[in-house]
């Protein structure tokens, strides 16, 4: 897959159910953190950095970028790459063709969309404002034309695939603020805020 002209990517990408393609489970997500944590890991160890196994470079610079368009770094927390997403996601195609026609078709588009607009330049290569132009064509299935279908199928599986690994991520867990699964050794009933924002009260005893 790695070695097909992008050409053929577009049309397979085509051809094909895209959303069905970017479909992932729970259990997925999870095994594609731990096997992208273990392999960043082991290039650190080797003093090397993290190589893809299904991206090219030039894809996993665009997912890159694309990323952290989704999710920028902020006040609370890291950018999506910061988060390891990219890592994820490479980890998410292995051994899983439709998932790599789909994810490499449309990387292709989005660069073919960028050529068409500015002057043949690929997306990694275009201004904040182009990307930005190019995202708002192609982010809301209601605002775009018929010809982007397409491209909207796939960025909208892109983003939901990009908050999948964001916030199932040490980061992402962190930036939810998740309190669950604490123990508490006594139960002093609802705070009272929470009761009078209900409208409710403990029956006096």
């Amino acid at each position: 897959m790695k070695n097909i002209s992008r050409r053929t990517a577009l049309k397979l990408f085509a051809s094909g159910p895209v959303a069905a393609a970017m479909s992932w489970t729970a259990a997925e997500a999870e095994q594609a953190h731990q096997r992208a944590q273990q392999a960043k890991r082991q290039a650190v160890k080797q003093g090397a950095t993290f190589k893809p196994k299904f991206f090219t470079a030039h894809e996993y610079a665009t997912a890159g970028v694309l990323v952290d368009l989704i999710i920028p770094k902020d006040e609370r927390s890291g950018s999506a790459t910061e988060a390891g997403v990219p890592e994820f996601m490479d980890f998410m195609m292995i051994d899983q063709p439709q998932r790599q026609t789909a994810m490499r078709g449309g990387l292709a588009l989005i660069d073919h969309l960028c050529e068409e607009r500015f002057d043949n330049k690929p997306f990694v290569a275009c201004s904040d404002e182009q990307r930005h132009q190019i995202l708002d064509a192609i982010a809301f299935r209601a605002k775009a034309g018929p010809e982007l279908s397409q491209a909207v199928t796939f960025f909208t599986s892109f983003r939901d695939l990009t908050a999948s690994g964001f916030w199932t991520s040490q980061m992402g867990v962190a930036d939810l603020q998740y309190q669950g699964n604490v123990f508490m050794p006594q139960w002093k009933g609802c705070p009272e805020d929470a009761l009078r924002k209900l409208g409710v009260s403990y029956d006096a005893e």
